[in-house]
């Protein structure tokens, strides 16, 4: 008989991989009693122009600490686009620690990485010794800069060292058959994406370690969902073309998918098809998932010149104002692009000695014109996100549970890895 964990897997695999459902899931009932609870997440939930989906994932543990998931959807709906944004800097990480381990020995998230160039689109990053060593260019430096801050430029240069087709045949393999991620963040046309640049790896001396020629992807990846065109209109510098934006090549990463991608690197070993990481990357993973910019140890973000609470949507929104809560640990990665807001998150609740998941994406693009940079993020996606956040956290502190969680593994004190 399969196990619980095993039939929730399946629920979320199933979600992920069916892209000709009859129709959508039910909503959970609890889930739409409590949007139910305050006016403005009720208003925005249930008009369609926003086009919210929401995955809110209970936890519980048994005795020997061992965790059960129980999710709970609302509008989710696999057949539905939804530009991921920054959500596929997540899985992109994961993977590039995985590739080092397939390279020859001593080659690390901290060994220093060059990137050459081969086709148009494509920039170079020319070998520097590590005169400050946050500032080097790592693989393990590109995930911080990602983790913590969004940043699109790592987020390229690990796109570039995993090559397209590796990246996407990888991902299937981990049974996200429906994943697409073939696009850099930057005005490369599809062509361009397909190539991917040289790189190499050195010693602090610039010796050569190892080094890799470009690839192509010689057969464009299809769209999972045929066709993809959103809004009534798109910008492109000052002048308004007035027929849907083509998202049909752009990155495909459905919400069930990043949902399962992240409980695997909180929870490993409930995983069916787990990255081939070690526990060393999963803590690292981990710490930079959480932390926030100027609290990492990070040299480039010590400075406070990203507030406590950046780049947390759920719970907190976007208000510099806001101090992060030490007793209510967000595990996250979010996207903001197009008018599409997203966040996806393991919380850990300190205070309440609870824990759950909760995923989220919505559209706040009332004029319909894709590319004007109109989109209403502050007045209504992240006070929908802060707030959908608090309810589920009020929720859990009073939710009946066998077993308490211990949640020490996330509070304890470690230093940045």
């Amino acid at each position: 008989m399969k196990t619980l964990v095993q039939l929730l897997l399946l629920t979320l695999t199933l979600a992920t991989t069916q892209t000709h459902a009859q129709s959508p899931p039910p909503n959970s009932p609890l889930l739409d009693s409590l949007l139910r609870t305050r006016p403005f997440l009720a208003r925005i939930a249930t008009n369609p122009a926003y086009e919210v989906q929401i995955i809110y994932t209970q936890i519980n543990r048994d005795p020997q600490n061992r965790p059960t998931f129980i999710p709970h959807t609302y509008h989710l709906n696999s057949r539905q686009y939804f530009n991921p944004a920054s959500l596929v800097k997540l899985p992109v990480a994961a993977l590039a620690l995985e590739k080092l381990h397939q390279l020859p020995p001593g080659i690390t998230r901290r060994t220093i990485l060059s990137t050459g160039t081969a086709y148009r689109c494509q920039t170079p990053v020319p070998f520097a010794a590590p005169a400050d060593s946050d500032r080097t260019a790592t693989v393990g430096n590109y995930i911080k800069r990602m983790l913590l801050v969004s940043d699109n430029v790592a987020y390229n240069r690990l796109y570039e060292f995993l090559g397209q087709r590796p990246l996407n045949q990888r991902l299937y393999q981990l049974n996200y058959p429906n994943v697409r991620i073939t696009r850099r963040f930057a005005p490369c046309d599809t062509a361009a994406n397909r190539r991917t640049n040289p790189f190499a790896f050195h010693t602090p001396s610039g010796d050569t370690l190892y080094k890799e020629a470009p690839r192509t992807n010689p057969t464009p990846y299809a769209s999972p969902l045929g066709p993809v065109r959103k809004g009534r209109a798109y910008q492109v510098g000052t002048r308004v073309i007035p027929q849907p934006y083509d998202f049909t090549t752009a990155n495909h990463l459905p919400l069930a998918s990043i949902t399962a991608i992240l409980q695997s690197l909180i929870f490993p070993e409930t995983a069916a098809h787990p990255f081939a990481l070690t526990p060393d990357d999963y803590a690292f993973l981990r710490y930079y998932l959480h932390t926030t910019p100027h609290q990492s140890g990070f040299g480039p973000y010590r400075p406070k010149a990203h507030f406590d609470a950046y780049k947390k949507y759920l719970h907190y929104g976007r208000n510099p104002q806001t101090p992060a809560d030490p007793t209510l640990h967000s595990y996250n990665v979010v996207g903001m692009s197009h008018g599409y807001l997203a966040d996806v998150a393991y919380f850990a609740d300190f205070l309440h000695r609870t824990e759950f998941m909760l995923s989220a994406v919505l559209y706040v693009n009332s004029d319909g014109i894709i590319n004007d940079g109109a989109y209403e993020y502050d007045s209504i996606g992240q006070p929908f996100l802060a707030q959908l956040g608090q309810i589920i956290r009020q929720y859990e502190a009073q939710r009946p549970r066998p077993t308490r969680p211990n949640l020490t593994e996330f509070f304890r004190t470690q230093p940045a890895p």
